[in-house]
């Protein structure tokens, strides 16, 4: 295949790391600061306070120098001994591997079946904690939007069958995936732990994770001995700046992040959760023509269920690195491929960060070019029906 339409911006459209917008490069492109007073601190002040906004609460969050599985390791380690048990709610990738996780931690792992192409089941919890006399399940750990499988929970939901069974256990969610793209409540909704990344719906390079704690959960912390130098909630709490970070900040990347966290304030949370449910459902429309057409299907079953900031495919029997390698080496749009028990299996879009109209109805034209060029009839129309669908939500 020819590349004569891949040279100018190329789109990179998958589930994270995500695009990076110029404000954030240019507030990382500067020198190197005293980390003891100054700019240093106001710029930790900052970002502390955009997270209180961001997670929707009102207790203390923490910044780590680490990916998503840092902030893993700081929820659980904050907060549980060795030997307590943990309930994991599968519906995808994440969820299990945070288990795992906990698994080296010393921690003992129980865990709700679940599917990859169904939400984690609000009775099914409050049965499995009913059953659960003894309270001998100190955490619940769940993943808002999984990227793997495409799916949202809804964490009120499960907090509401938490509440009905009386059962203790914290409550952990993971919003790596979800935070500053679709709605969070922390307080509100009763989440005792919550945690996320820097490079998905926050828009900025792979590096910082994020961890706030509730009242429950700074109790359990008192007497948790899994906790570590690093990751320990007590010695960050202290007086002085560089103990926020256990050590020297990561100075460049709090500078992106408080430019990143400007662009969504200034936009307004709640229309950037907007903007992103629009883009979704745009990219629904579309895959739902590909759909009808016998080329693909959602992976996720219940349309209540798919995600506002990826779209997982499945193709239906055919080889997809074609369509990857058709949309990346001649139209120049890097789109995901499906990872853990669905790898080959189909594709991701990913919708989610600093994006727009264009990058997103630009992407769906080159997969539905794709899917002309490697004979899969029937799939025009698709990108009729995302533009048709933002005409008249507009």
């Amino acid at each position: 295949m020819g590349t004569t339409l891949r040279q100018g911006k190329e789109f990179l459209m998958i589930p994270g790391p995500t695009n990076v917008p110029d404000a954030v490069l240019r507030a990382m492109h500067r020198p190197a600061i005293d980390i003891y007073e100054g700019p240093l601190v106001e710029t930790t002040d900052a970002c502390l306070a955009g997270l209180k906004r961001l997670f929707k609460t009102g207790y203390p969050p923490y910044i780590y120098a680490a990916n998503g599985h840092g902030a893993w390791d700081a929820a659980l380690s904050n907060t549980l001994s060795r030997g307590d048990r943990i309930l994991v709610l599968e519906s995808g990738l994440f969820a299990s591997g945070w288990g795992r996780a906990a698994g080296m931690m010393g921690l003992n792992l129980d865990t709700l079946p679940g599917s990859w192409r169904e939400p984690v089941d609000p009775s099914a919890l409050e049965d499995k904690l009913r059953a659960d006399k003894g309270h001998k399940i100190k955490a619940i750990l769940v993943v808002q939007v999984d990227t793997a499988s495409g799916v949202w929970n809804d964490i009120a939901a499960l907090r509401k069958a938490i509440d009905a069974a009386s059962h203790p256990a914290l409550f952990m969610v993971d919003t790596i995936a979800s935070l500053g793209c679709v709605p969070f409540h922390m307080d509100d909704w009763g989440v005792d732990v919550a945690l996320t990344g820097s490079q998905k719906g926050l828009m900025c390079p792979p590096g910082l994770s994020f961890v706030a704690g509730g009242e429950r959960a700074r109790k359990a912390h008192l007497t948790a001995d899994l906790r570590t130098h690093y990751m320990d909630w007590s010695f960050r709490d202290g007086p002085i700046h560089y103990q926020k970070y256990c050590g020297t900040p990561p100075e460049h990347l709090l500078f992106g992040f408080k430019a990143a966290l400007d662009l969504i304030f200034d936009e307004g949370l709640e229309r950037v959760w907007h903007r992103h449910a629009l883009l979704a459902e745009a990219s629904r429309r579309a895959v739902a023509v590909w759909e009808k057409a016998g080329a693909v299907e959602f992976n996720i079953v219940d349309p209540r269920a798919r995600a506002n900031s990826v779209t997982v495919v499945r193709t239906t029997g055919w080889e997809v690195e074609g369509l990857r390698n058709f949309t990346h080496d001649v139209c120049g749009v890097t789109i995901g491929g499906t990872i853990g028990e669905m790898v080959g299996q189909g594709f991701r879009i990913g919708h989610m960060g600093h994006v727009n109209a264009v990058m997103l109805l630009g992407t769906l034209s080159a997969i539905e070019l794709g899917l002309a060029k490697l004979g899969k009839t029937g799939t025009s129309g698709g990108i009729v029906a995302a533009q048709d669908y933002l005409a008249a939500a507009l």
